[in-house]
């Protein structure tokens, strides 16, 4: 079989870049996935997924018919007309942007960089990553960006587990250091994507992501302001947006919860208040949030107290069963998972802990399997806290197997047994 020669190269092959490889594979380009974990790459070429949201039954025939092809090395990319960038960018021990992972790939490719290429970064940062962080590293291989070489930035705006909207189909986002590099950088994804946008500058590119997620931040952290509020008042939180979502205009619904996740929303605003500093601006809306945010597992834990005190438990020594520790419902992903912080209180608070989620079989750093959910391991427990409700879970079961329930995402049904967030 004569295999396609790669027209783009991916660099990660993660959450964002193997999804990315295989919407450009269907739209017939041939991609070369690039990535430094060996074991990838061979599951990879293999067909086999690692990532949710790209069944194996999908990969398969890709590489298969030469589509999809992986490697670790960079030598490979020389021979690709774009590469494009996708490699996580977190934050350090001091909560400070973490670049080393897209500089050092800059620094791989400036060292086999050819005249014409496209260079896209995809990876979330602050404004002024591409410009001043990047293109400077690119240009150490002597080619001018703009004039020799094409840049450009585009968000990804990956959301796991959601299948309404998928790489292909959630309008792409791209800004060009010229207005030639953005040109040829829309030109690429519309080839794979159905809607492509095309802003004046990477800047605006770059802050266009961190405004979606900061957005949402600021948003769940009001609704779970609410719901501190109303846990104080007896009201149910829950029931006021349930009746505040039928006006039809001015409102948009968000859902309290035990805390964020994910790689994007509880680390997307340090990178702008950290970039802020920069010009002696304090972003006090946007760090408010985050504070709120940050406290909701410590909360969710008194809540559990709270609920076995009223039975005249105690927190220490009780068996807690937490029902779902991924980031968010139907995914597997546990990056920023608020689970991770409640168990660990829970446990410093002297609480046998335990949990289930079909997601994740195993917590190896905290030593903990995935249990059954069964009728008598749910009566064993002194309560039940729901933190993620995937789909499939026997909410009602859980209910009325339990002793008590401590509900953080409204999952289950109505009983005097159960306790809300």
């Amino acid at each position: 079989m004569n295999n396609p020669a790669p027209r783009v190269g991916v660099v990660g092959l993660g959450y964002v870049g193997l999804p990315l490889a295989v919407t450009f594979a269907q739209a017939g380009v041939a991609v070369l996935g690039l990535d430094a974990v060996q074991s990838k790459v061979d599951q990879v070429n293999a067909g086999q997924s690692y990532i949710e949201d790209v069944p194996s039954d999908t990969l398969g025939p890709l590489v298969e018919a030469g589509l999809v092809r992986a490697t670790t090395s960079w030598d490979s990319i020389r021979a690709v007309d774009a590469v494009i960038i996708c490699l996580p960018t977190p934050l350090d021990d001091h909560r400070e942007p973490d670049l080393s992972a897209v500089l050092g790939a800059a620094d791989s490719l400036a060292q086999r960089l050819r005249q014409g290429q496209l260079v896209i970064l995809e990876s979330t940062t602050y404004p002024g990553t591409t410009r001043d962080e990047l293109a400077p590293i690119l240009e150490r291989s002597g080619l001018k960006a703009g004039r020799d070489f094409h840049l450009a930035f585009s968000p990804e705006r990956v959301d796991p587990g959601r299948e309404d909207w998928t790489t292909r189909t959630t309008p792409k986002v791209v800004g060009g250091l010229t207005p030639e590099c953005s040109r040829r950088a829309a030109e690429l994804y519309g080839t794979a994507c159905d809607t492509v946008v095309q802003v004046s500058t990477p800047e605006v590119a770059e802050m266009t992501k961190l405004l979606e997620n900061i957005f949402r931040s600021v948003n769940i952290a009001l609704v779970n302001e609410m719901a501190l509020l109303c846990d104080r008042m007896g009201v149910s939180v829950w029931e006021v947006i349930d009746a505040a979502a039928t006006k039809p205009f001015g409102f948009m619904p968000f859902r309290p919860g035990p805390g964020l996740g994910g790689h994007c929303i509880p680390i997307d605003p340090f990178y702008l208040t950290w970039k802020a500093r920069e010009y002696d601006f304090h972003t006090e809306f946007i760090e408010l949030a985050g504070k709120v945010n940050s406290q909701m597992p410590a909360f969710c834990v008194a809540k559990v107290a709270r609920a076995l005190n009223s039975r005249r438990q105690a927190l220490n020594g009780s068996r807690v069963l937490v029902i779902g520790v991924a980031y968010k419902k139907n995914v597997n992903d546990m990056r920023e998972s608020p689970a991770l912080r409640i168990i660990d209180m829970l446990a410093a608070e002297g609480a046998s802990v335990t949990y289930h989620d079909p997601f994740v079989p195993e917590l190896t750093k905290k030593g903990l399997t995935s249990v059954p959910l069964t009728p008598d391991l749910l009566a064993e427990q002194e309560v039940a806290v729901v933190v993620t409700d995937h789909d499939g879970i026997d909410w009602a079961g859980i209910v009325e197997h339990s002793p008590l329930v401590v509900d953080l995402r409204n999952a289950v049904p109505d009983d005097p047994k159960v306790w809300r967030l």
